[in-house]
This record gives structure tokens, sequence and C-alpha cells, in this order.
């Protein structure tokens, strides 16, 4: 997929000027107006993750699962990529791939290409992987109760993330650990590093999973539903602490969700997983106000909206696609509502950039626009 991005800072004054853009590489810039009430953006122009056509099977009893089947898409610099699609679609076995953590056996990354700051992850050591998980890229899981160790206190736990890619020890060591307990606003920051999971609130325990996260200064955060397991005043306090921390180490973020109204309010850009594969991709707004898929629409169509008087929320027919029994072609095609020939949703659809920056599995079966936009198709 090309890469194409661009930056905008807006600035604001008493005198109301007028707001100017500019594309900035290789540094983080922000906008200085906060619009949606979680923070500020720090969206640059550098790309530092690169995924092309990513593959992850796994082989079972009844099948080769195509888990991740063909998934490209990159992240710049204090962005924040949304990843949204129905459990099964692949969301999470693609963050694993990129951290190099699938179960083998079963699993196996048969093909595709992860490059993290220009260096390709797939071709590395497991020594070599050990230095980069946790050092140039993180993960903050979906439990913290499973994430962290219930028999070692919290400044073992972050301690050892930092033992391993900074080589800290003693008081330089601790002064650290403390420190990135402060970075996630954890009050009382050494006295809580003597404390045990167990003695820790879930929002607390959050904030634990996201200083470990942080430690060693990522250049990318994979954020695996991290406020599932949060009631939403807390869930609110997370999301606007991640963005804060985005913006003064300009880590780039992949967020993975179910939820529209996280993914409107925390990220830059949208990317939409059905089947293992990327169906559309493009800005936040563009994603909302024009989506192409049929299976975004009905994702966007299932959010209630609180302007406007609800009765049954609508809903995606059918069931997703068994991942080792895939259909023909294109995978939505036998959910979709539009009408079409089978003949039309026998060929695998292709990834087209539709617009600048706007990316759709094109099909017959699957974008009611097809007609409009099939001259984009390489024959």
């Amino acid at each position: 997929m090309p890469r194409t991005a661009k930056s905008t800072t807006k600035t604001t004054s008493k005198s109301k000027a007028t707001a100017k853009s500019r594309v900035t590489k290789s540094k983080s810039t922000a906008k200085n107006v906060d619009t949606d009430g979680f923070g500020k953006s720090a969206l640059s122009d550098e790309v530092v993750l690169e995924v092309k056509n990513l593959e992850t099977h796994f082989t079972t009893r009844w099948g080769t699962v195509k888990a991740v089947d063909g998934v490209s898409y990159h992240v710049r610099r204090g962005e924040t990529l949304g990843i949204v699609g129905e459990s099964g679609s692949g969301k999470s076995v693609t963050a694993f791939s990129l951290m190099r953590l699938v179960p083998s056996p079963p699993g196996k990354i048969v093909g595709g290409e992860v490059n993290l700051n220009g260096r390709e992850l797939l071709g590395l050591s497991e020594n070599e992987m050990t230095q980069v998980r946790g050092g140039e890229i993180s993960m903050i899981l979906q439990d913290p109760m499973q994430a962290l160790n219930p028999v070692f206190n919290i400044e073992n736990q972050v301690g050892e993330a930092i033992k391993i890619h900074q080589g800290l020890k003693g008081d330089s060591l601790w002064k650290k650990i403390v420190d990135s307990l402060q970075k996630v606003r954890i009050p009382a920051p050494d006295t809580r590093a003597k404390d045990f999971p167990h003695q820790l609130s879930g929002g607390m325990r959050q904030r634990v999973v996201g200083a470990i996260g942080i430690s060693s200064a990522p250049s990318v955060i994979i954020a695996d539903e991290p406020t599932t397991s949060l009631d939403v005043t807390i869930q609110a306090a997370y999301l606007r602490l991640l963005r804060q921390i985005q913006q003064e180490e300009g880590v780039a973020i992949i967020f993975i969700t179910h939820d529209f109204g996280i993914v409107a309010k925390m990220c830059d850009r949208v990317a939409v997983m059905y089947a293992g594969r990327i169906v559309e991709v493009s800005d936040v707004r563009t994603i909302f106000n024009e989506p192409l898929h049929e299976y975004t629409k009905a994702l966007i169509g299932s959010v209630p909206k609180l302007e406007e008087k609800t009765g049954r929320l609508p809903q995606i027919e059918g069931q997703p696609p068994l991942l080792y029994d895939l259909p023909e072609g294109d995978a939505f095609a036998p959910r979709s509502p539009l009408k079409f020939d089978e003949e039309d949703a026998k060929g695998r659809p292709p990834l087209v950039e539709v617009k600048p920056g706007h990316w759709v599995q094109l099909s017959k079966s699957s974008v009611a626009d097809y007609d409009k936009f099939s001259h984009l198709i390489e024959k």
C-alpha cells in the first residue's frame, strides 16, 4: 500500500488567526487545539512501522486457519491507528504477529514483512527480538490481571523490562521505575511500587501495564482493547492518559477495539478487518462520513446515536466465516445486503485507493459504488 501522509498543526490566538498547516518530517508535531477532550494529537509524517502482506496461519484438525491473510498498513510517529472488526477477524493475531509472539505450534507466520524503524523484524533471531520487544515495540494487553504476575510486586514487574533494555541497577533502576509510574499518573509511586497486583484497583493495574509498556520509550505501543475491563469513568481517564503520554513521548499507537466511540475520540486513521483481511482503511472523518464497504457501514450503523430515537439496532445478518473454510473470493459476500451475481464474488477483491489515503477492498458484492471506482482496478 503506498504511503500518503500529512500532518496538520492548528494554532489559535486571541485575534483568532487563520489556521495554518504544514508537513513535518522526523519530528512530532501537535495540534494546539484539543478538539475532542482526549488530548492533543502528536501526529507527524515519519513512518515508524510498515506491514506488508502479513500472513499468519494455524494448523488445526479441521484444516489451515488463515487468521491473518495478507494484511498491509503503516503507522506514523505520534499517530493512533485504530483496528476494528468483529471477534475472530484477526485483530489480535495481527498484533501478536508483529511482536513475534504467535504460539508455534500450531501458529506460524508464513509470509510478509514487518519493518520497524527501517529494520525487518521477521528475519531477526529470537535473541534479537527479545531486545526489540518492550524496547522498540511494546504491548498493553486486554486484561491487566492476566498481564501482571500475582507473586511479584510492581517494582519487580516494571523493573524487569528496564533491566533488559536499559541495563540499569540499584538507585538508577529504582528512580526509573518511580518515574515510569509517575508518567502514568499513579499517586505515591514510591509506595505503590512495593504493592502487589491484588492490592491495586482495576484502573491502577491497567496503569501499571501502561507503565511497563512505556518504560523503555518504545516507538510503537500496541493497545489490545486495554479499556474492556474498566468502567466508563476510568476508561475515559485512561484514554486521556494514553493521549497525554503520546503527546509527551511521540509514540505511535495501534489501538485494537470494538468500540467506535473510542475510535472517534482516539484515532487518526482506522483500518477495518474482516476474516483476516483489511477491507477498508482511511482517516477517521472519512470512515464515519463516507464509508464504502458494506461491512464498515454495518459496523457504524450498529452504534446507537444519542441525537436520534433508536428502536431495534441494525444487525449484520449471518455469522463470520470459518477461517479454515473461507468462501472463494469475497469473504463478506454471503452476508452482504447488495444484489450481485455469483461470479461477482468469486475473485479475491483487490485493495484499491479510491481517494488519497482511502483504501477499500473493491468488489460488486461488497461495495455499492463499485462501478464508480472499477476503473482504478489494475488489469
